[in-house]
């Protein structure tokens, strides 16, 4: 029996569309996966289900109740963790778990056993306000909160995006327990090696179903979306593989000045804790330096020191020739920084984003006019100049964000985790520009919790507990503890974390 029905739904915002004819079935207790990249519909499909959007068009039904006239009975059986935390950040982990039982009329006793095995790992930690928690905890959080009511149906937004790959393989294995109790599970993910642990796939793209089948047969169907060829000598000017990179790197920045990133002995603390433990390291000039570690490890805390947002507590550095201790300012204007949450303003249009930024960097007018139409004719924007950029896809945004942050060509650009949620193929595009980048002598500091990409680096380092545990070329590493890709090397040394993540 199918417990959703989708059948000709269309839904549309304006002149956007965001679901065109689509139809789907999905089995009793299967695990589902609906995937595509940014923009594609998958959250308007989501909020459909969930009885948050009427369709224009189509019905939709969840254990054969209608979406649309018998919302009441849907809510009761169904649990929904969408793509950004649905969590209150200054409620305490009990706060907000006792807020969603309410929601559905019933209390945090009544559905324990409904959520024991997961709550158990974060019950410690009952009292801590969400805000203070990894994002692999808040990840648990979130979780228990849309099963506390005892849901027949759980619908994931891409709950793993900007975690890390041991809280991500934590999580799935957590799934594989809730199907093994009967709960249909639907997700949406970008991580390959999740959207092969579901049983089925839908691939949608610009609101239609392209394709419904196993994920190996949807994988190989699309596979210049899902998997693109490896960067390679004619696309991107750089070496075919990342150790033909890191070779040719090597020779070319061999005789160097003074590294452009230099740090020593290193150590942040808040009270007790030492969020960032003692690490020292340096990075030289055009290098692509990878900088890993689990949620909680201390890499976002030791780049807001890199950066000048932060003091250290002791230890010394020296970004792009500058003091961090005390030429932070200095350091702010000669380097560029991209984070997480893209540094573009959305209600602006493209062109006005280029023109702000350079102004902040002190660019003088002349050189903006001309840099800013070589650079909308290199990203091929020039017919979007004048588009805001909230109406842009999100692997456009990704592109502007990275191009704002060099516009000015520092010596530095600090990358957090910039391909967050992004589809293989964008992903690919975005390390063509950080390769062209990197040939011209910027240097690249970047995060990133996709393994693939750690690849592409010239070097990486793995922070564990504060510490670098690792540090070196991904060949280097991979033989150094016999592992046969980067994730494995990653996973081997974030399991041996003594510290919680949070």
């Amino acid at each position: 029996m199918n417990i959703i029905e989708v059948n000709g739904v269309s839904k549309h915002f304006g002149r956007v569309t965001a679901l065109e004819n689509v139809s789907l079935s999905i089995s009793r207790g299967e695990v589902f996966g609906i995937i595509g990249p940014d923009g594609a519909g998958k959250t308007t499909l989501y909020r459909i289900l969930c009885t948050l959007l009427i369709p224009e068009t189509g019905r939709a039904t969840v254990e054969g109740f209608d979406t649309v006239s018998q919302m009441k009975k849907i809510r009761r059986r169904l649990g929904y963790m969408p793509g950004r935390f649905s969590l209150y950040q200054d409620l305490t982990v009990e706060e907000n778990l006792k807020f969603f039982a309410t929601l559905f009329g019933t209390s945090v006793e009544a559905g324990y056993d409904s959520i024991k095995a997961i709550y158990r790992q974060i019950e410690r930690f009952r009292n801590r306000k969400a805000g203070a928690l990894s994002g692999g905890m808040k990840q648990k959080l979130a979780l228990c909160c849309a099963l506390v009511h005892s849901p027949s149906v759980l619908l994931l937004d891409e709950p793993t995006t900007g975690v890390d790959p041991v809280s991500r393989k934590e999580f799935w294995e957590m799934l594989a327990s809730l199907r093994e109790r009967g709960i249909t599970i639907v997700a949406s993910t970008p991580y390959l090696d999740e959207v092969r642990q579901c049983d089925r796939v839908a691939f949608l793209e610009q609101g239609r179903i392209r394709g419904t089948g196993t994920p190996e047969n949807i994988l190989s169907e699309f596979k210049d979306i899902f998997n693109p060829p490896p960067l390679s000598l004619c696309k991107t000017g750089m070496p075919t593989s990342a150790d033909d990179n890191i070779a040719a790197s090597s020779a070319s920045h061999a005789g160097e000045d003074a590294p452009v990133i230099e740090v020593s002995h290193l150590v942040k603390t808040f009270g007790n804790f030492r969020a960032v433990d003692d690490i020292s390291f340096s990075v030289r000039q055009g290098e692509i330096f990878g900088f890993l570690g689990a949620n909680g490890a201390g890499k976002t805390t030791a780049m807001h020191m890199l950066t000048g947002l932060n003091q250290p507590t002791s230890g010394s550095g020296r970004v792009a020739g500058f003091d961090i201790r005390t030429e932070y300012e200095q350091i702010k204007r000669h380097i560029g920084y991209m984070s997480q949450r893209f540094s573009l303003y959305e209600d602006l249009t493209v062109s006005e984003n280029i023109r702000l930024f350079a102004g902040i960097y002190g660019m003088k007018s002349e050189e903006i006019t001309v840099k800013s139409r070589e650079l909308l004719r290199r990203l091929k924007f020039e017919d979007h100049k004048d588009d805001l950029v909230k109406s842009l896809p999100l692997g456009w945004k990704q592109k502007l964000a990275f191009s704002v942050a060099i516009f000015h060509e520092p010596g530095v650009v600090f990358l957090d985790e910039p391909t967050g949620g992004v589809d293989p193929a964008t992903r690919r595009q975005f390390w063509e520009l950080i390769y062209d980048a990197a040939r011209r002598g910027i240097t690249v500091f970047v995060t990133t919790h996709y393994m693939d990409e750690a690849e592409y680096c010239n070097r990486i380092s793995i922070m564990v507990d504060g510490k670098i545990s690792a540090i070196g070329t991904p060949a280097e590493l991979k033989q150094r503890f016999q592992q046969p890709d980067m994730d494995s090397v990653f996973t081997y040394l974030a399991r041996r974390a003594k510290r919680s993540s949070d």
